[in-house]
């Protein structure tokens, strides 16, 4: 499986011309993972550059490391949260994604599965439109890269999500196919990809469930950063316990497999919303945990590394959204003893962010974890994207007082147990991969034998180690833009 397939030199030629009229220079796997080697001149740039402009110097900034006091780089973004939140010994780390271009670090699986068709010449810019099916942050990504382009991006999202995501896709120009349903409706997303497929031949999809891009920018980027905040907290005694993240497009959980090949004893937890739980029960329903997208098995989830279930009820997730917030929510938690400093860096975990850290402390719960023990997570977006589920929350509690707050941190902090959830064997991951057949293979016209390639270990390392091919075929396109 190549990611950097045959040149197509016509078309590249029109997609570096196109960059070289825009001013567009490509950042490398590498210069993410360490922007000390991007070059100066571009470096100089930066300070006075707003950091969610639409400009080409953001496109370096599809990092974890983005320093937003100053506008350059540092050791990157990440919360720990004490017991006084999690009521656990371990050390729970959140990886933070707000500092990303649209506040959100999907913008970077948008590169990964765009880049390498830009650079071969499997893209267009000039001709075609790129369509990006998603749950909301991951065709935010999408469109801020086609705006960089010059070229349209086309939104599939389903209808029910907030109102935040639509506005910023309005306001950047993007077309905006809205599908039935909510977060879980993923199968009417796939449909309308297969409708334009069949009938609008100048579109390109960008489908992230499916796209390899998507998980080695996670595995090679997450997972070094991951590795990075790890070394740089931990203490002689400390290991790395688990790595926990919902599974979305399974690009993010990706950054597992790195942390695996690092710490073998590392445990993946994968989570999911338990009203649909199609992991843990095989179940269906739909749920509010924004960016987490289910009802099936994605295709580039190597369930092969994925050791621990967990699902989370999307009330939980609101209601401490909520919380954390809410100036009442602020004022009581103050009260039983959270810092201020935690009180203010609780705005930075989205939905999903939340679900995260619950799932983190229900596997440090399970696993009975101790203080050497690290458990990190990431948190996608913020509370910037979700002010109108904060206020829906709000009137559904009848405005949040001491005595809400009190109920809410009982329940869904303190009250947190290892309730649904699942320690998976051999046959419990085989199991839940075989479901991938059900969508890729009936329905998206995958074969039986591309799915069997999956279980394949060696498949995953013949992805991993196609890092070096994508960095080289974008210094090369660099080159020829001249910039």
């Amino acid at each position: 499986m190549k990611l950097i397939g045959p040149v197509n030199e016509k078309v590249r030629e029109r997609a570096v011309n196109r960059c070289r009229e825009l001013g567009v220079v490509i950042p490398t796997l590498g210069q993410m993972k360490n922007p000390d080697t991007i070059p100066a001149e571009l470096m100089k740039r930066l300070p006075s550059l707003d950091m969610q402009a639409v400009d080409p110097g953001n496109l370096f900034r599809i990092t974890w490391k983005n320093d937003p006091e100053t506008g350059l780089f540092h050791n990157g973004n990440y919360v720990e949260f004490p017991s006084s939140i999690t009521g656990v010994d371990a050390r729970l780390i959140g990886l933070v994604g707000r500092h990303f271009p649209t506040g959100s670090h999907k913008v970077g699986a948008g590169f990964g599965c765009l880049v390498p068709r830009l650079v071969t010449g499997e893209f267009d810019p000039t001709t075609q439109k790129a369509v990006w099916p998603s749950t909301g942050n991951f065709c935010r990504g999408g469109a801020f890269d086609c705006a960089l382009l010059g070229c349209t991006a086309v939104a599939i999202l389903p209808e029910g999500m907030s109102p935040e995501r639509f506005e910023w896709l309005e306001a950047i120009g993007s077309e905006i196919i809205r599908t039935p349903g909510t977060e879980s409706n993923v199968k009417e997303i796939f449909d309308e990809c297969n409708r334009i497929r069949a009938n609008e031949k100048d579109h390109v999809i960008f489908n992230q469930f499916e796209e390899f891009g998507n998980s080695l920018w996670h595995y090679q980027v997450t997972g070094s950063f991951a590795e990075e905040v790890f070394r740089g907290v931990a203490g002689e005694s400390n290991r790395l316990a688990a790595f926990v993240s919902a599974t979305g497009s399974a690009g993010t959980i990706a950054a597992g497999d790195f942390l695996k090949s690092v710490h073998p004893h590392l445990k993946v937890t994968a989570v999911e919303a338990l009203p649909c739980p199609t992991l843990l029960y095989n179940g269906f329903g739909e749920h509010g945990i924004e960016g987490i997208g289910d009802k099936h098995v994605p295709w580039i989830h190597n369930l092969r590394t994925t050791d621990f279930l967990c699902g989370i009820d999307d009330e939980q997730s609101l209601a401490l959204l909520l919380l954390f917030n809410h100036p009442e929510g602020a004022r009581y938690l103050k009260r039983v003893g959270v810092s201020q400093a935690t009180i203010s860096r609780l705005p930075l975990l989205g939905i999903s962010g939340i679900c995260n850290l619950v799932a983190s402390i229900k596997t440090a719960r399970y696993f009975e974890l101790d203080s050497d023990d690290i458990v990190l997570f990431p948190m996608t977006d913020s509370v910037d994207l979700y002010h109108s589920r904060v206020a829906e929350t709000d009137e559904k509690f009848g405005g949040l007082d001491e005595g809400a707050a009190a109920r809410i941190f009982g329940r869904y902090l303190e009250g947190i147990a290892t309730d649904h959830v699942a320690e998976l064997g051999y046959r419990d991951r085989k199991r839940i991969h075989n479901l991938k057949y059900f969508t890729w293979v009936e329905q998206q016209g995958r074969s039986s034998r591309e799915l069997d390639q999956l279980w394949d270990p060696s498949f995953w390392v013949e992805i991993w180690d196609q890092a070096s091919d994508m960095d080289r075929s974008i210094e090369q396109f660099n080159d020829d833009v001249g910039l």
